[in-house]
């Protein structure tokens, strides 16, 4: 399980490291894609088969169906990490999730969410503030 919240730093050749307690999850090839909220989403490769196969179920006749799927594969990339644990970033999810020096990695149960620090810090703020009106939600429809 992908748990806890780090800060690190997007190096000039828009590397992050990944925590030691992430790498483990994840292994030595990884997805990543264009996240929900502005940010990217890291996957392991079991994972993201797993997605994959969900949405491969969508039909190809609804148009928020392709949509999505458009947006989650096209924007995807295989990855490997690195000998220190590092992942490259591609231009195109830096500049999707505006990413700058410090960004936050966030473990989100089965991936990893990568955040520009201000946006994660404001997003943070407000979703801790709903967080009683989101449980009762949750509740309602027995999640919780």
């Amino acid at each position: 399980m992908l748990i806890g919240e780090y800060i690190h730093i997007l190096d000039d050749k828009k590397r992050i490291s990944l925590p030691s307690k992430f790498r483990s999850e994840l292994g030595k090839k990884i997805v990543l894609t264009r996240g929900l909220d502005n940010c990217v989403f890291v996957f392991s490769l079991s994972n993201w088969k797993k997605i994959s196969e969900k949405l491969s179920e969508l039909s190809i006749g609804q148009s928020d169906s392709r949509g999505f799927s458009r947006f989650t594969f096209s924007g995807a990339v295989e990855i490997d990490v690195d000998s220190a644990g590092r992942i490259l970033i591609p231009d195109f999810l830096k500049d999707f999730a505006e990413l700058k020096n410090k960004v936050v990695l966030a473990g989100v149960l089965n991936r990893v969410e990568i955040w520009n620090e201000k946006s994660w810090s404001e997003y943070k703020s407000r979703i801790e503030k709903e967080a009683d009106t989101l449980a009762e939600k949750l509740g309602e429809i027995g999640m919780i």
